[in-house]
């Protein structure tokens, strides 16, 4: 039996006490891979190897440094087909799908590959005998915990900026999707990564995760996942006085005026919602409709929603749980009131039995209270809520416990601008649906966390900031 080990100091490694899981396969219900699974010794390991590896990763000269991570995107690029087989056996979605988060990997290897060179702090004008400037330097060993939705491309968002600021790394993938973040771990390597500086513990996030944040060698925690688990993450950290960057749930909003182009509109509205399941934190599953176009936009949601096909353009819930938190979602839209206009179940195609596919769901008569449209399903299920007035529609958006993303289509590009600032959000798009790159900051207000991945601005939460002042003595020419 193949099992994926742990990566330790640049190499496969054994759990301690010999642990495995076997896993599901999403697509068909049937074993998936088995992995071993990580104890407090493990991560100790490989926090200690890290540990070890931080001066010499943070004093390479930073062209060598832009060097070896070009050579990790380029290693990701030549590996994309073995890459996207890993990504699709553990969490079943398109092929497609699958190949272009893969590439938004080697996307973000690149893109801080030449952010190294960035200067590295200011000289600051202060007074004639001092000269006083800053420095941006890296926190040392960071812990880096991904969940199971986009796997690789989670690990390299924050992988590559750690590790492009200087740090090390100690990465926990979801324990039932590793297979790719154990890939990039070995592509790493062989790209001339020094050995200790990008280490992967396999496990269950209790354990694992748990002795990551306490672990008193971690200098810093990027942790993306649910609030309850992030919540848990910030008490610990809490009490170390540990800095965090959390990216958590999300409910975004999607506001449609009845002077947008509702065909494209409607196109994007299903794309924000269906894309990958809907097991996106910033998938648009509040589509805001002003009341007078409410029932034909509704609609033309519905025919582009029927597009997505389970098992063709829409992969399954990647894990069990998942799946049945969806259909009970379903069951509390039917107590609530809500009128379904497409889907509601599981998939009945016989060709997908034994998977966790569910039918792409839209329904209308909702509520802003409901629960259907206040808590995250993580699934693909979108809620219809009209609204009268732009007003409204600012308030309808911002009612909610998350503040992740939101979206505005509109002809009247000043009111698009009016309601992108006043959106209580991390990032708004204007007339497209989720136009999101590397060089984008992305994080959320509220219960959606805190801090900035992507962009140049994740530099600066993985590094702290030194001001250093040094007294010059007066020459011959002070007066």
């Amino acid at each position: 039996m193949n099992v994926l080990e742990h990566w330790i100091g640049g190499l496969s490694t054994p759990s301690i006490d010999g642990g495995t899981r076997t896993g599901v396969a999403p697509a068909t219900g049937g074993e998936g891979a088995t992995v071993t699974q990580g104890t407090p010794a493990d991560v100790d390991r490989a926090v200690l190897a890290a540990h070890a590896a931080r001066h010499g990763w943070r004093h390479i000269a930073s062209m060598e440094r832009g060097r070896i991570l070009g050579r990790v995107a380029t290693g990701i690029r030549n590996a994309i087909d073995e890459l996207t087989e890993l990504e699709v056996a553990d969490t079943g979605k398109p092929i497609e799908l699958a190949r272009a988060e893969i590439q938004g990997a080697a996307d973000y290897f690149e893109f801080y590959a030449a952010l190294v060179h960035l200067p590295a702090g200011d000289v600051l004008d202060v007074r004639p005998d001092l000269h006083v400037y800053t420095l941006r330097e890296p926190l040392g060993v960071i812990g880096v915990i991904t969940p199971w939705n986009l796997p690789i491309n989670q690990a390299a968002r924050a992988c590559a900026p750690a590790l492009a600021a200087g740090n090390t790394v100690v990465a926990k993938p979801a324990e039932t999707t590793s297979q790719t973040t154990i890939a990039l771990a070995r592509i790493a390597s062989e790209a001339g990564l020094p050995d200790g500086v990008f280490n992967v513990v396999l496990g269950r996030g209790a354990v694992v995760g748990t002795a990551i944040v306490e672990h008193p060698l971690v200098r810093k925690v990027a942790f993306t996942g649910s609030v309850p688990t992030g919540q848990q993450i910030g008490r610990i950290a809490a009490d170390r006085i540990l800095p965090l960057t959390l990216e958590l749930g999300g409910k975004s909003a999607n506001i449609v005026f009845a002077d947008a182009d509702l065909a494209f509109a409607a196109t994007e509205a299903a794309r924000a919602f269906a894309t990958n399941a809907g097991q996106v934190c910033s998938s648009g599953t509040r589509l805001l409709v002003q009341r007078g176009i409410e029932e034909e936009f509704t609609t033309l949601v519905v025919e582009a929603t029927q597009a997505y096909r389970p098992g063709e353009t829409l992969g399954p819930m990647i894990t069990r749980s998942q799946f049945e938190t969806v259909q009970e979602y379903f069951e509390v839209a039917a107590a609530e009131g809500a009128v379904l206009r497409t889907g509601g179940s599981v998939s009945t195609d016989p060709s997908l039995k034994g998977g966790f596919f569910v039918e792409p769901t839209v329904y209308s008569g909702v509520d802003n209270r409901m629960r259907i449209a206040r808590e995250e399903v993580f699934g693909p299920v979108l809620v219809v809520i009209p609204f009268d007035t732009e007003e409204e529609a600012i308030a309808l958006a911002n009612d909610s416990d998350f503040g992740l993303v939101g979206g505005v289509f509109s002809a009247d590009i000043s009111r698009a601008f009016r309601v992108a600032e006043a959106f209580e959000a991390g990032q708004v798009y204007i007339n497209s649906w989720s136009t999101q790159s590397v060089q984008m900051p992305f994080g959320g207000h509220k219960a959606s966390g805190y801090g900035r991945e992507k962009g140049i601005e994740a530099l600066a939460h993985y590094s702290h900031l030194k001001s250093v002042s040094v007294r010059i003595t007066p020459g011959r020419w002070a007066r």
